[in-house]
Formats: structure tokens, sequence, C-alpha cells
């Protein structure tokens, strides 16, 4: 075998070996995304329980770089595959009257971190 053949097939494998592109495995973040109150007017001894609630979740970096981007379903749930590591969920606001207020998070390796948002709806 020609050694300088063999050579460029291992430099060649390390440096693909070295490009650094993690790719989640059995861990990120999933959840329940609601909104309330969702009735007008609440009276003393009757029910207006918040409910399941679309919306989209930002995944930011501490240093405030976008890392992912997620919609809830139509019952709230979510759920999106992320690198261990630091985070932080934005909640947006496209209706301009709705809002959650970010939350902070950690993922470990081989799970997933479970977060509930609450969104304020604004009605009084």
């Amino acid at each position: 075998m020609n050694m300088k053949f063999f050579v460029g097939v291992l430099i060649l494998v390390l440096a693909t070996c070295s490009i650094y592109n993690p790719t989640p495995r059995g861990s990120g973040l999933e959840g329940q995304v609601s909104i309330g109150p969702v009735c007008p007017v609440v009276q003393q001894g009757q029910e207006c329980p918040d409910q399941p609630y679309q919306a989209t979740l930002t995944v930011i970096s501490p240093s405030g770089v976008v890392i992912a981007q997620v919609k809830s379903d139509a019952q709230g749930r979510f759920r999106v595959p992320l690198v261990p590591g630091e985070y932080v969920l934005h909640p947006e606001s496209l209706d301009g009257v709705a809002f959650a207020g970010d939350q902070a998070f950690v993922v470990e390796t081989g799970r997933y971190t479970q977060l509930t948002v609450n969104y304020d709806s604004g009605i009084r």
C-alpha cells in the first residue's frame, strides 16, 4: 500500500471526524402550552380553566442566538430535539395581546426537559 495514499486517507478521516455538527440524540425540550383566562367574566363558583393554545416558541442560546423554533399543536403540546446545554424558551406573541414570559432551562443528555408555558390572554 502506498504510504502517501494511507496518510491522505487518514487526514481526510480525521478532518471529517473533527467537524462539529451536534445532532440531538434523545434529548431536548417538550411541554404544554395553555392560555387563560378564556372567559370574559368569571363568577365565583363557576369554573373557567385555561385552554390548550397553539403558539410559536423560539429556543435561544444564553447569548441570544436562535437555535430552533417550534409550534405547539392543537392540544398545546410541543417537542423539539436539542443537544444538551443551557437555553432560553421565548414564547412569541403574534397577536399582540396574549403573552408569556421567557423561561431558562437546561437539557441533560438522554432526557427531554419538561416545561409548561402559560400565556396570559389579557381578558379581565
